[in-house]
């Protein structure tokens, strides 16, 4: 298997060079081929205020995203080539291909994310917040080489996959995993959605801190650019295989310009001699204040674009979310070695100008605190920003 993945590698950059160079055109009867670009910009900045403990965060910009991607059918396959060009090296994402078979179901084969979680399931340029939950960062699996079968039969969606925990670009990260996840949604339509979903993942790490990366769970409360106000809730480094078992329970409505969701996420890691426990929930309130809806996507079973935006000047959203995340980690037998949580409130504001430009606006507060200790060791207050555009 592992052979395997490591061939996938110059197959699919060689895949990316012949797409690329290839003409764009849709398929049909007598031409069995078609590509469609496509692609998404974040441009993103954030302003903080920090207090005295720790050290502060600085303000910057940073392109956050910068996503092209090439997608279509090529004879009995469909597939797709995905990169983010935004940092110092081009990075994989999206990497696959994929066949369906009748009302069965999809097969799906190559790099893709995994099946975790509302929040993170649903795309980055369709949350009403900059940021996901703190533990839809941290513990969901994201882009891995892997395999994996989705259906729908009415009302549920189901998705169960086998993967590496390497990817195209760490090839660094040992280990193997299962998970999946099954939604119901009962007869959605646009403004009125129930949405309630189980996600489930067990993973096998490799030597994490010996021959490969520490297994760390260590959030952002304040946003993507606030890496000084992290805290370490869980630390596997010494180099010993750990098992990690991870869950979601998900629930979602959409009624009429309101929303609501919340998740309970938790993970448990052991490696023989400690263990480790991540317990995190969160709730997000929605509402459009020109009128419009969320769209969910019942093949999938998450949120997607905004529909039917309703004025020239384009909709406007306002959310609120408030989150929690603790971790505990001792060695068996011994006290615990490492207690702590982060919590954070987030206003969020958007402007939808069209339904693939938006600028979104956060303000957020958030707190780390040492549970051995009983001290706060870090508040920060933040104001954050985006301008996005996809197609």
């Amino acid at each position: 298997m592992e052979f395997l993945f490591f061939a996938w590698r110059p197959v699919a950059a060689t895949l990316v060079m012949l797409i690329a160079a290839a003409p764009v055109y849709a398929a049909d009867d007598a031409r069995p081929w078609s590509a469609t670009l496509g692609g998404r910009l974040h441009l993103d900045f954030a302003a903080f205020n920090n207090d005295a403990r720790g050290p502060e965060n600085r303000n910057d910009t940073e392109v956050r995203r910068a996503w092209l991607d090439v997608s279509g059918r090529a004879r009995v396959v469909d597939y797709k080539l995905e990169a983010d060009f935004s940092g110092d090296r081009v990075l994989a994402r999206d990497v696959y291909v994929s066949r369906r078979f009748g009302n069965a179901g999809r097969l799906t084969l190559g790099q893709f994310k995994q099946y975790f979680s509302l929040d993170d399931r649903t795309g980055s340029n369709y949350g009403p917040l900059l940021e996901r939950s703190g533990a839809a960062s941290t513990l969901a699996p994201l882009y891995r080489l892997g395999a994996s079968w989705q259906a729908r039969h009415d009302d549920v969606t189901w998705a169960a996959s086998v993967y590496s925990l390497e990817n195209i670009d760490a090839w660094q990260v040992q280990g193997r995993a299962a998970g999946g996840r099954i939604t119901w949604a009962p007869t959605p339509r646009y403004g009125e959605v129930l949405h309630l979903g189980l996600s489930l993942a067990h993973e096998a790490h490799d030597s994490p801190g010996a021959g490969a990366p520490a297994l760390r769970i260590r959030p952002r409360p304040a946003g993507h650019l606030s890496d000084a106000s992290r805290i370490t809730l869980i630390d596997f480094a010494n180099g010993r295989d750990t098992r990690s078992n991870k869950w979601a329970l998900e629930y979602a409505q959409v009624h009429g310009a309101w929303s609501w969701q919340g998740e309970l996420i938790g993970a448990h890691f052991s490696d023989g001699l400690q263990h480790g426990d991540i317990r995190s929930g969160y709730g997000l309130v929605s509402w459009f204040v020109t009128g419009e809806a969320r769209a969910y996507d019942r093949n999938s079973g998450r949120f997607t674009r905004v529909q039917h935006i309703h004025h020239r000047a384009g909709a406007f959203e306002l959310a609120l979310r408030y989150e929690q995340m603790r971790g505990v980690q001792h060695r068996d037998g011994l006290p615990t070695l490492r207690r702590g949580s982060t919590q954070a409130w987030t206003l969020g504001g958007n402007w939808y100008l069209r339904d693939n430009l938006r600028c979104m606006l956060n303000l957020i507060d958030s707190r780390n605190r040492d549970r051995l200790a009983g001290t706060t060791v870090d508040r920060t207050r933040a104001l954050t920003g985006r301008l996005q555009y996809d197609f």
